[in-house]
């Protein structure tokens, strides 16, 4: 009665006569100073409250002080008038609604100076949960509105800290989840708020709120915690390494059921391959996997095998949905170092027609085989590939991207490209099929339509061959003798799936089909190449393209498959004279002459790639053979070099050319867009492609304008250089391990702690070793004078030849003033005619 007496008082007047808004809001504002008595205060705020949501502006011009005063004066001493004002100023400070200039303008008030806030962490120490909560819901608001002035003044107050980490305590549900969302805005983009929650034991605590919420299992609390977590990590490599030392890393592989202590060469449990997901459980498993994808990707962590591991075997040999196992691929580190064709993995394969409730266990492989199986078939070895999902592209594209990273080092390259060779005086057909190989060796039918599923597996198989040659010298020489089995379009389908190991586990392997006889015939003729292989395979794709009864969508598969073949094959043919010479005498230069010739007016994709596939060709065709670049020439003078360097330049404008990033490689299907149930999607170039072009375009712009007789426009070294550097390489990488081997004999002896009878064979192995650095020392003296040498012999060149144009230059000059001054019969008539013809030529 007491309250609702003083308000009736305070909003009636003393005359009773009617009051405005702002009549009643000032004299409640008179009633907020320290000197009236705590009731009346109390009733003057619960009455501004009321009025807070219509009349905002008169409040804030004229109460605002005052509720401000009352918050550093009486919220703490009254609950109730801490409640009130709390909930007063989160209203006025609210830019949810309509009035948004008015709520920062409040805002900027409040925090003119630090005291508001450290009274607000002040409050946030209190037990009172209205005091607590309301405190948390007005420190978001501020923080929402004015991020950066609210963290600076947390830095400077006294018990912000602590009474942070003491909500994050507390036992209600309401006021923990509120002080969740309330420290995801307050570390926010400051790594000083970072290590000051870290060391106050902010991980400790969210990892009790997650473990008692239930882990992955959990709702949306956990999911909040979790991006707590990663907020307090990311980006401050401090708070990293102190995470490592908590002891709480393993704590991520226990949420998504990896044991953190499992054997290297021990299979990962059923459990955590084969799980039942929902949304929010797909939720929580990628903030936890993001924060997994953090550390690995981090400096210096030593126990990251595992935590590669954990990833590997969730994208390659789990039930997780898709998006996550994308998810997990992107994060493996860029110089990935885990040997995975060491890592043997299980893979499953669901059941058909149970809806993922029963699960094939599969043969055992390394998870390089089945990385590659992914990237070729897609999820499942193409259980789906069918409906061009942009999900399942998205996978394989990652399954790309991280066999890119994974083959990055030399020495892996030619591994994998030499296990494609039969060893000498062995019949290539008794190598054991390779499933990259394979896909890309595979003739696509032209006499059916075209199968957009055995697209994309021979595109995605250039895509993976393309990443073992590139700037590889070495494995370019060896895929150049690379004779495949060349599969039928049915032996092997992707939709079948008929993988190299997927076979169920639970059954004996299926017998393989028996051949069907050939005839002696095919014994006769020898195994084609691989580049025989390709070059043939792109006729019979730019056959099929014309056909006048293809349809649209059947021209726009070939095209796919050219633009695969293409790509590949000037990334191979780069720098790689004897491979340019092995395409040409495979028909290679009819074949790009005449789509050049039947450009469409619309689309010049093909064409430009033919274009550009053309110059490559002219400016390495440096062997001797019956094409030579001044075969080529007429054909270029003929099509006409401007011509050709307009179309050419036209593939920058193709959106499925620039549309592709690093992060982008999977485009909308024509007709499928975002707003689709399950959107479709197409691959036509990877970011690789892209930036070799891009890197490249100018040298074969020059290049096709150059005289045929002419060296050629690039500016890189010769084949015969590139051979001599390539074989010093390789004496230094075998000078390297001899002496590598010799270290490790030492460091065995060393380890035996036995006595070595023979004196001398000690020493005679560190001269060794002595005369091995040397050896290494000069070769690698001797490599830098060789290019210093080329690198002054084609300044030399250069000079003279400027030199010569300046010398002719003059010499025609002075003929022509002889003339003029009636010295004719002095020059010879030999070089009155020379000077014409060459006169004539230019």
């Amino acid at each position: 009665m007491d309250f609702l007496s003083q308000t009736y008082v305070a909003l009636r007047g003393p005359t009773g006569a009617p009051q405005t808004a702002s009549d009643t809001i000032g004299r409640l504002s008179d009633r907020l100073q320290p000197a009236t008595l705590l009731a009346d205060r109390r009733a003057a705020v619960l009455a501004l409250k009321g009025l807070s949501r219509d009349c905002k502006q008169d409040i804030g011009s004229l109460a605002l002080p005052g509720l401000i005063q009352v918050l550093y004066n009486d919220a703490e001493v009254d609950p109730d008038i801490g409640k009130a004002v709390l909930e007063t100023l989160n209203i006025l400070c609210d830019v949810e609604d309509n009035q948004k200039e008015l709520g920062f303008r409040h805002t900027d008030i409040v925090l003119v100076t630090e005291q508001p806030v450290h009274s607000l962490f002040a409050l946030l120490g209190e037990n009172n949960f209205y005091t607590r909560y309301g405190s948390l819901q007005l420190l978001s608001t501020l923080l929402h509105n004015r991020r950066q002035v609210v963290q600076s003044y947390f830095l400077t107050a006294p018990t912000g800290p602590a009474s942070v980490i003491s909500s994050l305590e507390d036992k209600r549900e309401i006021v923990r989840n509120e002080a969740i969302s309330m420290v995801q805005l307050l570390v926010s983009q400051s790594a000083d708020i970072q290590k000051v929650l870290a060391f106050e034991g902010a991980f400790e605590k969210l990892f009790n709120i997650i473990k008692g919420e239930g882990g992955v299992e959990g709702g949306a609390v956990a999911h909040e915690a979790l991006l707590c977590v990663d907020g307090l990590l990311r980006f401050n490599s401090s708070n990293q390494s102190y995470f490592r030392e908590t002891g709480l890393p393993p704590l991520l592989l226990s949420l998504l059921l990896f044991p953190p202590n499992l054997p290297p060469d021990a299979s990962a449990p059923q459990e955590f391959a084969l799980q039942f997901w929902d949304e929010q459980k797909l939720k929580n498993a990628k903030s936890v996997v993001a924060i997994i994808g953090l550390l690995v990707g981090s400096k210096g962590y030593g126990d990251s095998p595992l935590f590669t591991r954990c990833l590997i075997e969730l994208s390659l040999a789990s039930n997780a949905p898709t998006a996550l196992k994308t998810q997990a691929l992107h994060l493996l580190p860029a110089n990935l170092n885990f040997p995975l064709p060491e890592l043997i993995i299980t893979p499953y394969m669901p059941v058909p027609e149970t809806n993922g409730e029963e699960w094939d266990r599969l043969e055992a492989a390394s998870a390089l085989d089945v990385l590659v199986e992914l990237g070729l078939n897609g999820e499942y070895n193409g259980m789906d590939s069918a409906r061009r999902s942009m999900i399942g592209l998205e996978l394989r594209t990652a399954a790309v991207g991280v066999f890119e990273n994974f083959v990055r080092k030399e020495e892996t390259k030619y591994a994998i490209v030499s296990a494609m060779l039969a060893s000498e005086g062995n019949d290539p057909s008794k190598l054991p099929p390779t499933p990259l190989l394979q896909a890309l060796a595979m003739s696509p039918e032209s006499s059916t339509p075209i199968d957009h599923v055995l697209v994309s597996s021979i595109h995605f198989s250039s895509l993976l061959f393309s990443h073992l040659l590139r700037s590889s010298p070495r494995c370019k020489a060896l895929a150049r003798s690379i004779k495949p089995q060349t599969p039928q379009t049915s032996a092997h389908h992707p939709s079948d799936g008929g993988g190299q190991f997927f076979v169920p586990a639970d059954g004996p392997a299926p017998a393989p089909e028996p051949e069907p006889a050939t005839g002696a015939e095919e014994d006769d003729d020898d195994p084609q190449t691989l580049i025989q292989i390709l070059a043939e395979n792109l006729s019979l794709a730019f056959l099929s393209r014309s056909r006048t009864d293809t349809s649209d969508m059947e021209s726009r598969e070939w095209e796919r498959l050219i633009v695969g073949y293409l790509a590949l094959l000037s990334q191979w043919l780069w720098e790689d004279p004897a491979a340019v010479r092995d395409f040409l005498n495979s028909g290679g230069l009819g074949i790009l002459v005449e789509p050049i010739n039947q450009v469409s007016e619309t689309d010049f994709l093909i064409s430009s790639l033919c274009v550009f596939l053309l110059g490559i060709l002219y400016e390495y065709n440096r062997e001797p053979g019956e094409i030579t670049r001044a075969t080529i020439n007429p054909i270029l003078n003929r099509l006409g070099v401007d011509t050709l360097l307009g179309r050419m330049s036209r593939l920058r404008e193709d959106d499925r050319f620039k549309n592709v990033s690093p992060e982008t490689l999977v485009q909308h299907y024509p007709g499928s867009g975002p707003q689709t149930i399950v959107p479709e999607g197409e691959v036509w170039f990877d970011w690789a492609f892209v930036d070799f072009w891009k890197s490249n375009y100018y040298t074969i712009q020059r290049g096709l304008s150059t005289d045929p007789n002419q060296l050629a426009s690039a500016s890189g070294p010769s084949a015969e250089t590139a051979m001599l550097i390539a074989s010093l390489q390789d004496t230094l990488r075998s000078q390297s391990q001899e002496i590598e081997d010799l270290r490790k004999q030492l460091q065995q002896q060393q380890q035996q702690q036995k006595p070595v009878a023979n004196e001398d064979e000690i020493s005679a192995l560190k001269s060794q070793v002595s005369s091995l650095k040397l050896a290494l020392q000069a070769s690698d003296e001797k490599q830098k004078e060789m290019e210093r040498e080329r690198k002054e012999a084609e300044k030399e060149q250069e000079d003279l030849l400027v030199l010569l144009d300046e010398v002719t230059a003059k010499r025609k000059r002075d003929k022509g003033k002889m003339r003029e001054a009636g010295l004719g019969a002095e020059v010879s008539e030999d070089e009155v005619d020379e000077e014409d013809g060459e006169d004539g030529d230019d």
